[in-house]
């Protein structure tokens, strides 16, 4: 039998440090039930002494999703330590991740630590973190740049301390793939009690080899990865995910190894990742591209028409992909509609569908056909909403060479009933958002606006993207619509009303406490 990969997933963590692409509470759960419904082993909630809202986070998750191991990251302090257990004990399966560097660069300018306080501080910090959890994982931060004689020493240290998983990070993205397997060699043979402890690897992509770095550790033994959807992460991201899977399941001849995710679930879950983070799929991106299964060559469109194998190493089936392009329209019953969301492997709560169809119905009546793109898109707003304390009524705008924009808005709020108000702008979506700040009392800065077609056409779906911050915080808002300045005023609403439902939270928490 095939060995099994432990699938480590970090995107809640260390995707989340990528500038700008920090998720709240209600974004973040939602990412954690589609890595639980893809089958990840392990699934990094956040790093819990980071802030309260990654606390929060970090032990909702805990508390709700059920399957995955549970871990949060933890410096080798005390006080991560018991934070991040604070957050996760109420997890089915909890684990500390706690970690220091080793490399003597770190040593020397961050840490001002010798080798020998480093390996007592990796004793102390297990093992403090082995009383309170019986799962620890220890990290070497900068292992792929440390000297290999320490790397060893302190990963005995930790076993001996009761780590039962050791993880060989590449945290700079530094290593060469025939160089960091070298390195998986040498430790799973140097270490004299490795066999107490399974070996992980966490690579970024600094140089583009995180997944070649990946692969040629698990050719080495390694028996877990640590992994983001989409590659997000850190500088120029992490391992991605989807990569690694799929070159397991197609070359499986190489490695002798397997893995539990459903790798159907890849494409739903690099869509929503993609969506409450605001940061597009490349579309030549390996797995999960929008070409990735796409054919215009004339010679390709034959050969694929001949056989599917003569131009597609995998199937679009098995990363949840419909193997074609089915459309819609408005004479379409709500079966059909149902069948083309599994088909598309979109998760739709019940109480949800029949919003979901209605939604769909207003756009068939606005285009012809619907495509899968447009379901998905419908979809993945649905899946995001928040609570609407400020509903859109009705906007009018006004846009030309040769006069002002403005841009009418009517909003029905939670406190004030329906409202009307105007504003002048740079551009009718200008407009419409100082005509929203108006009727709310908001004045959130706009980090960025994304406007997009969903599909081909003059009458496509266009989605807008909308980042604000507020007090520091940062909220991301999504909406689509064929007409784009009413999708940009969705975008911004549910912004709003993102911050809106962030501020309420916290407002009953500290109430309660």
């Amino acid at each position: 039998m095939a060995r099994i990969i432990r699938i480590f997933d970090t995107t809640l963590r260390d995707g989340e440090q990528a500038p700008g692409c920090s998720m709240n509470l209600g974004e973040k759960l939602e990412v954690a039930k589609q890595l639980q419904l893809l089958g990840v082993d392990i699934l990094e909630a956040g790093f819990a002494i980071a802030s309260p809202g990654d606390f929060a986070a970090v032990k909702e998750i805990a508390r709700v999703i059920r399957g995955p191991v549970i871990t949060s990251l933890a410096r080798a302090l005390p006080k991560d330590i018991d934070c991040a257990w604070q957050a996760i004990k109420s997890a089915e399966q909890p684990r500390i991740h706690t970690f220091i560097a080793t490399s003597a660069i770190h040593l020397e300018h961050k840490l001002k630590m010798s080798e020998t306080q480093v390996l007592e501080q990796i004793r102390a910090m297990v093992g403090y973190a082995r009383k309170l959890c019986p799962d620890v994982e220890f990290s070497a931060e900068d292992a792929s740049r440390s000297d290999p004689d320490f790397l060893c020493r302190a990963f005995e240290t930790a076993i001996a301390a009761g780590a039962r998983t050791i993880n060989i990070p590449d945290t700079v993205g530094y290593a060469l793939p025939h160089e960091f397997g070298a390195l998986v060699r040498q430790v799973m043979q140097r270490v004299p009690n490795i066999d107490q402890a399974v070996v992980s690897v966490h690579c970024h992509n600094d140089l583009g080899l995180a997944v070649a770095n990946t692969l040629a550790a698990v050719r080495e033994g390694a028996g877990q990865v640590e992994c983001t959807i989409n590659g997000l992460g850190e500088r120029a991201g992490n391992a991605a995910l989807e990569e690694i899977i799929m070159s397991l399941r197609t070359r499986s001849e190489q490695f002798e190894a397997d893995c539990n995710v459903d790798t159907r679930q890849l494409h739903a879950t690099s869509r929503l990742v993609s969506t409450v983070t605001g940061v597009k799929v490349q579309p030549n991106k390996a797995i999960v591209g929008a070409n990735a299964f796409a054919h215009e060559a004339g010679i390709h469109q034959h050969g694929i028409l001949a056989n599917r194998q003569t131009y597609e190493i995998m199937t679009p089936e098995s990363i949840g992909l419909a193997s074609s392009e089915m459309v819609l329209g408005k004479h379409s019953g709500r079966h059909a509609f149902e069948e083309r969301l599994a088909l598309l492997g979109l998760r739709v709560p019940e109480t949800e569908v029949s919003v979901l169809f209605d939604s769909f119905k207003e756009l068939a009546d606005k285009k012809k056909l619907v495509s899968d793109r447009d379901i998905e898109a419908l979809a993945m707003g649905r899946s995001l909403a928040v609570p609407e304390f400020h509903k859109l009524d009705s906007f009018v705008s006004n846009s030309g060479t040769k006069l002002d924009s403005s841009c009418t808005i009517s909003l029905h709020s939670q406190d004030t009933g329906k409202r009307s108000e105007a504003a002048l702008g740079d551009g009718p979506i200008d407009a419409a958002f100082k005509a929203i700040d108006r009727l709310t009392g908001r004045e959130p800065v706009l980090q960025s606006l994304e406007l997009n077609a969903v599909t081909g056409g003059t009458d496509a779906q266009g989605e807008a993207r909308v980042r604000i911050s507020f007090n520091n915080q940062v909220y991301n808002g999504h909406g689509i619509s064929t007409d784009i300045v009413e999708a940009g005023i969705r975008a911004y609403l549910m912004a709003i009303n993102a911050l809106e439902h962030e501020e309420g939270v916290a407002d009953a928490a500290s109430i309660s406490a």
